[in-house]
Order: structure tokens, then sequence, then C-alpha cells
């Protein structure tokens, strides 16, 4: 008699959760537009997160990518050479790398290094009643601390895939010159006829879609933090786990529309 109540009691709070970070998220970019048209959006602060989400995750998207595009020309180099079809290697590996690979390293490591920051850096400020000071002033805390994060978060998304793209084709392509023998041309050329701009854009569009996702995640974690240094870390591994999960099941969901209204074409 008390599991029906307690399943209908977490599924209420599982939506009242998703509504109030959806609800956040509307707010912070409510702030944003109002802000930029009114000319006083925080551009120090702004430019001061941008900063701190690049640092923290540059190195490792190109520690991630390299291994990943090897990995991609590795599998995809032996089964084109296992068919004949070695023409094609470039293709297979620059597709797998844009549509799938960076975004997908993008969604962890805004994940795992941002977000767990930014809910870190906001859960402690809530445990020192740092954003009740803000509200006791009259300082909206979303308009101040979540708003410029959300825009920093943005910027750095597209700029983060588009290094992931970049570092992983140039490794997939080096190991399979080098190492698989297939020759520059027709790596190039088979690259050059099967991706597209549509590609590029898709890719970037899923990263900024990603870069949201984790930001509101991270934010509403943050601010709703109770129960000390512990409640801290309980946000921290919150933010990491469901922003993944998160965009893990936003990406299959777009995958699959882009599968079955816009399939791969030679161009």
């Amino acid at each position: 008699m008390n599991a029906a109540p307690s399943a209908l009691t977490r599924v209420a709070d599982s939506f009242a959760t998703v509504g109030s970070t959806t609800v956040l998220a509307a707010s912070a970019i409510r702030w944003t537009v109002q802000d930029f048209f009114t000319g006083r959006l925080p551009i120090r602060e702004i430019v001061i997160q941008t900063w701190f989400v690049i640092s923290v995750t540059t190195l490792p998207a190109i520690l991630v990518a390299v291994p990943f595009g090897v990995i991609v020309s590795v599998q995809v180099g032996s089964l084109t050479q296992q068919v004949g079809a070695t023409s094609i290697a470039g293709a297979a590996g620059g597709l797998g790398i844009i549509q799938q690979g960076a975004p997908i390293v993008t969604a962890l490591l805004l994940g795992g290094a941002a977000g767990s920051a930014i809910a870190a850096d906001l859960g402690a400020r809530t445990i020192r009643e740092e954003i009740d000071a803000l509200r006791t002033m009259g300082i909206n805390p979303i308009r101040r601390m979540v708003a410029p994060r959300f825009v920093s978060v943005l910027i750095t998304a597209p700029m983060l895939c588009l290094l992931i793209i970049v570092t992983g084709l140039v490794a997939g392509y080096a190991l399979s010159v080098s190492v698989q023998d297939i020759t520059p041309g027709s790596y190039v050329a088979s690259f050059a006829s099967f991706t597209s701009v549509t590609e590029l854009i898709l890719a970037i569009v899923k990263s900024l879609i990603f870069g949201l996702v984790v930001v509101a995640i991270a934010c509403h974690r943050g601010l709703s933090t109770k129960g000390g240094p512990q409640g801290v870390a309980t946000s921290v591994n919150a933010t990491v786990v469901l922003g993944v999960i998160t965009c893990f099941i936003i990406n299959l969901v777009i995958t699959q529309l882009t599968t079955m209204f816009a399939p791969i074409t030679i161009g």
C-alpha cells in the first residue's frame, strides 16, 4: 500500500524538478535578452565565466578528441579494407566524428567539467546564504548569477564542438594515411562527397542544445543545494549524471528525426 504513493511522489517530484529547471532556463534567457537590448548585460562577468569554461574544457577536449578520432579511423579502416571499400573510409570516419562523436564529447565535457564546476560554485554560495543575501538586497540571483553562466556555456559549446571536430578529423586522417595506407586524395574525396555544411550545422545545433541542458541542470541543482558540504557534493554528482543522461536521450531523438527526414546523400 505504501509503494504506490511513494512511486507517485517520486514521479511528481521528477516532473516538478523538470518544470522548475525549465522555468529557470526561460527566466535566464529572458533576462539575457532584456539586458542585451537595454545595455545592462554584465560583459565582465560573462567574459570571466566564458574564460573559466574554456580553461577547464579545452585541454580535455583535445585529449579526448585525438584517441576518439584514432579509434573511429581504426574501426572504419579495418572494416572498409575487409570489404574492399577503402575509398569511403574518409566519409565514414568523418561522418561518425561530426554527427555523433563531437556533440557527445562536447556534452560529456560540459557536464563533467563546466557543469560540475557551476553546480559546486552556486551550491557553495547557496549554503553560505549568499543567494539569500542577494534576494534581501533586491538583486535577482537568476539575473546576476545564472544568466552570465548561461551565456558563457552557450558561447563555449559550439567552439568546443568545432575544436573536437577538427582535432578528431586531423587525427583520423593522419592515422588512415600513415598506418592504413589509404591515399590522401581518396580520403578527402570521399569525405567531401558525403559530408556537407548541413552535418556541421547539425553538430553545432546539438552542442548548443546540450550546453543549454547542462547549464540549466547545473544552475538549478546549485541553487537548490541543501545540507552543507555534503549537499554540494550531491548537487555536483546529480548535475553530471542528469546532464549526461539527458543529453544522450536528446541525441537519440535528434538522430532518429534527422535519419527519418534528412537522410545522408552523396554530394
